[in-house]
């Protein structure tokens, strides 16, 4: 995130004005444009810029893969023994709520989150989180613990739990497992106490109508609305400098980018000559279970794609937007629309519609599946499975070779030669791969399994 000062409040109100109905793009991003609420601006902040710029390469260290983080001592960036894989987060000074969405998408920049549970102890907001690494549970607290999700408001304060894992029994406002769609929502009892819930909705407090909507904290998108007071808006995850690049391209902000917890994403800037629905359906499924895709009629290089929920449209919108395929940088973004409507009998498709909500190539279907925590980002390294006895590593060369791939690297696992990781020229070429030859046939009733991997050859 970033401030940016203009020479008078006339050329501010100017640029919001221009930039809400069409929202900016910068290097595939959407960029996201509100009123602060400070006055001017000062750069004479030393301490916190040096904190940010330590905390931008705890999130750089992550992305990249690389255990020790630059500029950290070594009790820092080396994981204790043992150490688990939950964090304790306590929330201080809560002035406005925040919810378990909002935590989620905070802390999936730092790795695979799979269960949240929410509850108040001592009047006080807390959460357990737990990772699918205790790796990324580490990144988290050094980047996050005493960070503000809101202007002078909301700190975290993290520490790591005791407890290896969570038992998460329903899936509702309260607690998520995020391995689990399967579980019921429970009794539906109010997240906050009463006192608190009391609190949250005195008159003055919530200035949004967004407030607490849907799930998402009230800061995120005010509507400019007349009578709203500039000075009065609270800038929505300000002191988070080190997540702005996860957070504002997870939220759905409202009358921008989309609905909160819509499952329903917009893909544009396809490559019309070469793009399919099964295609998408492939590509997508990576990161979720697909229920349908449909490319726009009159605009192809446009489509439709629905995840099974709200998390995995999420989780699929964060890595694949911005990624290059044939040849154009995708863009994905949250859908006004909440499903995509089959064509009605007779309509002109040209088959542009697909529904796949019962193909059994769903990777998440199964409760549990160790699928939810090996979600990587889009790499030119791929891992493969499912390989039967008489398939070679020559064979699998040609097989990726043939479909247009440069191969730069190749290697059974040694322990388990049904799986192997193969090297190609670039990302593109990896993704394009995995489109074209996740359940390949190679015989003897073994289907090819492609997936991006986290390790290089």
């Amino acid at each position: 995130m970033a401030f940016l000062e203009m020479a008078s409040e006339e050329a501010a109100v100017t640029m919001i004005n221009y930039y809400t109905p069409v929202t900016p793009h910068l290097r595939s991003q959407p960029v996201y444009i509100q009123y602060s609420n400070h006055r001017e601006l000062k750069t004479d902040n030393l301490p916190n810029q040096a904190r940010a710029q330590a905390a931008l390469q705890a999130v750089s260290a992550v992305q990249s893969g690389n255990l020790s983080l630059p500029g950290a001592t070594s009790n820092e960036g080396t994981l204790l023994p043992g150490q688990s894989p939950v964090l304790r987060i306590i929330i201080e000074n809560l002035f406005y709520p925040v919810t378990l969405e909002v935590l989620h998408q905070i802390f999936s920049k730092f790795g695979t989150v799979l269960k949240i549970i929410t509850f108040t102890k001592n009047n006080q907001f807390q959460a357990l989180l737990q990772y699918a690494d205790p790796v990324n549970a580490q990144y988290a607290k050094m980047a996050l613990d005493g960070q503000n999700i809101y202007n002078a408001c909301c700190t975290l304060r993290i520490d790591f739990s005791k407890l290896t894992s969570l038992n998460v029994k329903y899936n509702n406002d309260k607690s998520r497992d995020f391995t689990r769609l399967d579980l019921p929502t429970g009794d539906g009892q109010p997240s906050l106490e009463p006192p608190m819930a009391a609190a949250f909705g005195a008159p003055g407090i919530m200035s949004s109508p967004y407030a607490g909507a849907a799930g998402f904290a009230p800061a995120i998108a005010f509507p400019q609305a007349a009578g709203l007071s500039v000075s009065a808006v609270p800038g929505a995850l300000g002191p988070l400098t080190l997540t702005s690049s996860a957070v504002s391209g997870r939220m759905a902000i409202p009358g921008a980018s989309g609905i909160p917890g819509n499952s329903v994403l917009l893909v544009t800037n396809l490559n019309p000559d070469f793009i399919t629905p099964h295609g998408l359906f492939i590509l997508f499924g990576v990161y979720g279970d697909v229920h349908r895709v449909k490319i726009m009629f009159n605009k192809k290089e446009n489509a439709l794609v629905q995840m099974a929920d709200a998390s995995q449209a999420q989780i699929a919108m964060n890595h694949l937007s911005g990624q290059r395929l044939y040849g154009k940088v995708l863009r994905a973004t949250l859908s006004k629309h909440q499903a995509v409507q089959l064509p009605r009998e007779g309509q002109e498709d040209q088959g542009l519609t697909k529904d796949f909500s019962n193909s059994p190539l769903h990777r998440f279907k199964k409760p549990g599946s160790k699928n939810f925590q090996n979600i990587f980002p889009p790499s030119a390294t791929l891992h493969l499975s499912n390989i039967p006895p008489s398939v070679t590593m020559d064979d699998l060369k040609n097989l990726f070779t043939e479909a247009g791939c440069s191969v730069k690297a190749f290697k059974f696992f040694q322990k388990d030669r049904k799986m192997a990781l193969i090297q190609l020229g670039s990302v593109e070429e990896a993704i394009q791969a995995l489109i074209e030859l996740h359940n390949h046939d190679l015989g003897e009733n073994h289907h090819l399994r492609v997936s991006f991997s986290k390790s290089t050859i």
